[in-house]
């Protein structure tokens, strides 16, 4: 085990209640050269905006794993110790950690530790808990028996960077998070709807893992958190989704962008896009997402898109 990591993949199940294979999130920008995020957020101009890059938020939503790691060699020789004088037998070694750092003894261990959240397999937050029973949530994210399902969402202010041994990440103070698998996700979505749709099953495990992969969705960016936030709070994306499959449609993906109705609020827009197999005519839906605060919340349902 390596010293500067204890990466064990993280299963304390919480009902939670999409993309194309190239599907992308798109930021607002201004006239030359200047990109802002939704509404009237941060704007960098002239040479800052160089890059072309989206403004980031203050806030975070986002989606993955955590794992806890060892913030230095001490803390790994402390942990060891502690393992030996658990009761281990016949246990795996994940079932063994998650019986170490449950155990209320050890709880000085589970504050040592880093907590960081993969963002599709990259390191990307050092989690940090509000409260100290909130250590409690980072305890339910160890999984006895990890799958590659298991995922584990935050939603918390972004803060500065922190080192852990050799890794510097931004931390994110956590408000609020949540464990669960696909298929607790695929429950929660079969019994928020009363779909007619018969493969709603297979659709919404194909679009909430096209969110997940999406390159670059740190949850970061608003585009980004709207998208999350639907992701795991609008079951109507999944149900739409599979009644286009039963109407003989294939999803070609998304774009999520800033809307310019509102000037006070951060609107973004998500629209969905679909075509008909035996015609090609493309149909469009879209949402729209205040996520001008912490917490993102649905300003009007889904509706038929038309561009202008």
């Amino acid at each position: 085990m390596d010293e500067a990591s204890y990466a064990p993949p993280p299963q304390q199940e919480t009902n939670p209640m999409s993309a194309s294979p190239t599907g992308e999130a798109g930021a607002s920008q201004t006239a030359k050269g200047c990109s802002c995020g939704c509404g009237t957020g941060n704007c960098t101009c002239g040479a800052k905006a160089a890059s072309n890059l989206p403004a980031t938020s203050a806030y975070v939503y986002a989606l993955g794993r955590i794992e806890p790691r060892f913030p230095s060699l001490s803390i790994e020789k402390e942990f060891a110790q502690a393992t030996g004088r658990a009761e281990t037998i016949d246990l795996t070694d994940h079932e063994a950690l998650q019986a170490v750092l449950s155990d209320k003894q050890n709880r000085y261990l589970v504050r040592q530790l880093c907590w960081v959240l993969n963002v599709d397999g990259a390191a990307t937050y050092l989690v940090l808990p509000r409260e100290e029973p909130d250590l409690d949530l980072l305890i339910g994210t160890l999984r006895p028996r990890p799958r590659p399902t298991d995922v584990d969402v935050i939603v918390g202010v972004r803060g500065p960077a922190r080192a852990c041994n050799e890794l510097v990440l931004p931390t994110v103070i956590v408000d609020q998070l949540y464990s669960f698998d696909l298929d607790t996700l695929v429950r929660s979505i079969q019994s928020a709807n009363d779909a007619t749709a018969t493969n709603i099953e297979a659709a919404a495990e194909s679009l909430f893992m096209r969110v997940l992969r999406l390159a670059g969705n740190a949850g970061e960016i608003d585009e980004h958190r709207a998208l999350n936030y639907l992701a795991i709070r609008y079951p109507a994306i999944y149900t739409m989704t599979a009644e286009a499959h039963n109407r003989n449609l294939s999803f070609l993906g998304f774009k999520a962008r800033c809307s310019s109705r509102d000037s006070v609020r951060k609107i973004a827009e998500v629209i969905f896009s679909y075509r008909n197999r035996q015609t090609d005519i493309i149909e469009k839906f879209f949402v729209r997402v205040d996520v001008t605060d912490e917490f993102p919340f649905l300003v009007t349902k889904l509706s038929p898109f038309y561009e202008m």
